[in-house]
């Protein structure tokens, strides 16, 4: 029992994957790399979305030679929040942050998002902090401002991004909140937020360096809206995330 609890990972990482199998491994190698003679105990959750390609084949040769790797899937593509949700659940972890797998975040600032729950229940990355470093197009910056002001009109939620691709959440935090989550795709970071005010969690911003080079995609911001207002009409017209508390 001892040995047990000795090797428990404090920090868990979980990478939600669809369709990665081009570069998952080398996006393992570089996380690792990151922590290399950290002294960090960490594990890595690989949440396989359904691929059709063989990302999970990849996924589970690397961790057959990294211990600290576990790979989970499941045969359909749900979307990234419930990739996220079954990764969290499966973590083991004292702290747990969530990366998207194409680590557009630099992973360089995971330390300092983990040493940040200490004040508060859930980190996360804003591209408007003032200390932030960001290469992102002009589209994707007005859109993710009129997103922002959408988000603090309909939920309430007053932080001033909530879809960087780093977060990182506190094991009260997230045995709380991920079991009521959802959304299952595109604004599962806004629900997310939302839980955390209604429970009071404490939510701390903390500046990113970030690099945009995926392209933007005009559906994906369509059923992000959709999100948007679905969680909007559980929060004020059917009271739904109140009455689960």
């Amino acid at each position: 029992m001892v040995n047990e609890l000795l090797e428990k990972p404090i920090v868990s990482f979980v990478l939600p994957a669809f369709n990665e199998g081009a570069c998952i491994e080398a996006v393992l190698g570089r996380l690792d790399s990151c922590f290399e003679g950290s002294g960090l105990r960490h594990e890595v959750v690989v949440v396989d979305d359904g691929s059709v390609d063989d990302t999970r084949v990849r996924a589970w040769r690397y961790a057959a030679l990294n211990g600290h790797v576990r790979v989970v899937g499941y045969d359909r593509n749900v979307g990234k929040g419930f990739a996220v949700k079954v990764g969290f659940l499966d973590a083991v972890g004292d702290a747990v942050v969530f990366l998207d797998s194409d680590l557009d975040v630099d992973v360089g600032q995971v330390r300092r998002f983990v040493e940040a729950l200490r004040f508060g229940d859930i980190v996360v990355g804003s591209k408007w902090h003032r200390d932030s470093v960001v290469e992102v197009s002009l589209v994707r910056r007005f859109l993710s401002r009129g997103f922002n002001v959408l988000v603090r009109l309909l939920t309430g939620v007053g932080v001033s991004d909530t879809q960087v691709g780093i977060k990182a959440v506190g094991r009260r935090a997230f045995f709380e909140v991920f079991r009521r989550l959802s959304v299952k795709r595109f604004a599962f970071d806004v629900e997310l937020l939302v839980l955390a005010r209604v429970y009071g969690l404490r939510v701390v911003e903390l500046p990113v360096r970030l690099r945009l080079n995926s392209r933007f995609s005009f559906h994906e911001a369509w059923f992000m809206l959709l999100d948007l207002l679905g969680i909007a009409y559980r929060l004020r017209v059917k009271k739904y995330y109140r009455r689960v508390v």
